[in-house]
């Protein structure tokens, strides 16, 4: 399975551009904080992703706040160039 949800925000967003299909697309990095345990120990998490949204989806997050977080869900791949994780968001839940 390769499902991923996560709080996040908007760091940075590119113009909505539009596939070949003609769907709307937007190119997005994330940013996302927390605290976990792990092996009985506190660690806080800190990571920037690439993420794209495509459809509604992308139409939506044109309009979210830069650095208001916000929580997603959606999968992970690989980004045009075969480099790195890409996160492709496909459902959106706005309060955190």
């Amino acid at each position: 399975m390769n499902r991923v949800l996560l709080t996040a925000q908007i760091i940075e967003r590119k113009a909505l551009r539009y596939t070949p299909a003609g769907l709307p697309a937007l190119d997005l990095i994330l940013k996302h904080e927390s605290d976990v345990v792990e092996a009985q120990q506190a660690r806080k998490v800190t990571l920037d992703i690439k993420a794209v949204a495509i459809g509604t989806i992308a139409q939506q997050l044109v309009r979210q706040e830069i650095g208001v977080p916000f929580g997603l869900a959606g999968f992970l791949g690989a980004p045009r160039n075969g480099r790195g994780v890409l996160l492709h968001i496909t459902e959106l839940n706005e309060s955190v």
